[in-house]
């Protein structure tokens, strides 16, 4: 059950997540589907935005979010701007594209970010923590993974590292020891079980069976601070 509620940029200078999304390659897209899980740790797209001005226009106004902090209606003015300067026709209701767009690329910079600085506190810190928003938009499957705790370089965060799908507000924590201890959890003897599921996606050449794990949206089965060395094919 995907969320409708706003979530704002974080009030600090965040540099890890601001110095991966600068990275991006911006690429103009037909469809969502164009680019494909961890492609986005390498590219800035607006699915339906094909000119090159468009998509520069857009991966400037998200840097700014994300480096100054900006809350979505903040952005959503930039958007509307944007949106008139260059005439864009798109799908969907400006409140859910803006939001969607603001959200999607926040939500992923952050996750990356995090994630440099648990492997960067592995030494010390060697093991990381699922943790679920606790009410009624948080998924059944996403909330039964809440307080997981596995070894940084347990597979499981390989496919499981947040977001995990459209709206998802799940992060990970790392955790010592003594951190383990303190919150009255404990290390899982193993992770929990991945089953996986038939889904269709839609695309502009027809539609596309994949497999993709239970509880995990279509294209948010991959960790955005462990992008595959090659990255993976809809469908592949």
């Amino acid at each position: 059950m995907a969320s409708d509620f706003t979530v704002n940029a974080e009030p600090v200078h965040f540099k890890e997540a601001i110095d991966f999304f600068r990275a991006k390659l911006r690429l103009g897209t037909r469809a969502w589907t164009d680019i494909w899980q961890d492609q986005h740790a390498r590219t800035f797209v607006i699915a339906g935005a094909m000119k090159d001005d468009l998509v520069k226009d857009f991966q400037r106004a998200v840097g700014e979010a994300i480096a100054e902090g900006k809350t979505l209606d903040e952005f959503r003015k930039e958007f509307d701007s944007i949106v008139a300067r260059h005439g864009w026709s798109y799908n969907g209701g400006r409140g859910w594209r803006s939001r969607v767009i603001f959200q999607t690329n926040m939500r992923g910079a952050y996750a990356n970010g995090r994630w440099q600085q648990v492997v960067r506190q592995k030494s010390r810190r060697p093991f990381v923590r699922y943790v679920a928003v606790d009410d009624d938009n948080t998924r059944p499957e996403h909330w039964d993974w809440h307080d997981t705790v596995l070894p940084v370089d347990d597979p499981f965060w390989k496919t499981h590292g947040p977001p995990n799908g459209w709206g998802c507000r799940c992060r990970v924590q790392s955790l010592s020891a003594r951190d383990v201890k303190r919150l009255g959890l404990k290390v899982s003897e193993k992770a929990p079980e991945i089953r996986m599921r038939d889904a269709e996606v839609n695309t502009p050449e027809g539609k596309v069976s994949i497999k993709v794990p239970e509880g995990i949206d279509p294209g948010f089965a991959w960790n955005p601070g462990q992008p595959a060395t090659e990255p993976t094919r809809l469908g592949g």
